[in-house]
């Protein structure tokens, strides 16, 4: 199987999660976008989503999916989302694609959070991937030099801006053994937004992608 008939994959084993008659939480990135797909022909059985992104919604909207504010959703029982690396406690690096923010704020709001991801995505340690921060703009050097003291190299991603406006710094070369304490840490720096680690709020599940077929996943 390719990477797109891998995440294709991840994403229709996704749909068994949803609840009948409820808004679902959507994340973004490529897998998301196979599971928005997928979700246009049960359209009729969703009280709609709440999205992540301005590209998902957009892609929710093209499925006839009515994207909602989650300031109006009382009730989220499930968000789902992909992973740029998932370790085995199903602690995460997010933000390959930007939306990291967003994306923590509607995983917090739901119940359930389930990771669908390929099997490639899946690490002993997390840090392999660099690690997307969005910052204030005028925070961007010492944030960068905080994480330098800590032996990672920030570099700002070229010609980007996230949905609030924000540059993001993502950084190398970082070994992360206690992700719950990293991301505690970095998210108390002035000028950090959101940091890309969803370790004190990791999945509850993940649907894992492999030639050999789905695996559903739960944390060690």
């Amino acid at each position: 199987m390719d990477a797109d008939a891998l995440k294709q994959a991840a994403a229709r084993a996704a749909l068994a999660h949803l609840v009948e008659g409820a808004v679902v939480g959507v994340g973004s990135g490529s897998t998301v976008g196979w599971f928005i797909r997928e979700l246009g022909a049960r359209r009729q059985r969703l009280g709609g989503a709440v999205s992540s992104s301005e590209r998902s919604s957009a892609l929710l909207r093209e499925q006839g999916i009515e994207v909602l504010p989650l300031e109006r959703v009382h009730s989220l029982p499930v968000y789902i989302d992909g992973a740029d690396e998932i370790d085995p406690g199903l602690r995460m690096i997010k933000g390959g694609g930007g939306a990291l923010t967003r994306e923590k704020i509607v995983a917090a709001a739901a119940d359930r959070f389930v990771c669908i991801v390929d099997a490639s995505k899946q690490v002993p340690v997390l840090g392999r991937f660099p690690l997307p921060v969005e910052v204030v703009p005028m925070a961007r050097t010492l944030v960068a030099r905080w994480f330098a003291r800590r032996g990672g190299e920030a570099r700002e991603r070229p010609g980007f801006v996230t949905d609030n406006g924000n540059p993001i710094l993502d950084v190398h070369g970082l070994v992360i053994h206690d992700p719950v304490a990293l991301e505690a840490e970095v998210n108390q720096w002035p000028g950090v937004v959101t940091v890309g680690l969803f370790a004190r709020r990791p999945a509850d599940l993940a649907i894992v992608a492999h030639p050999g077929g789905v695996r559903t996943v739960a944390a060690v």
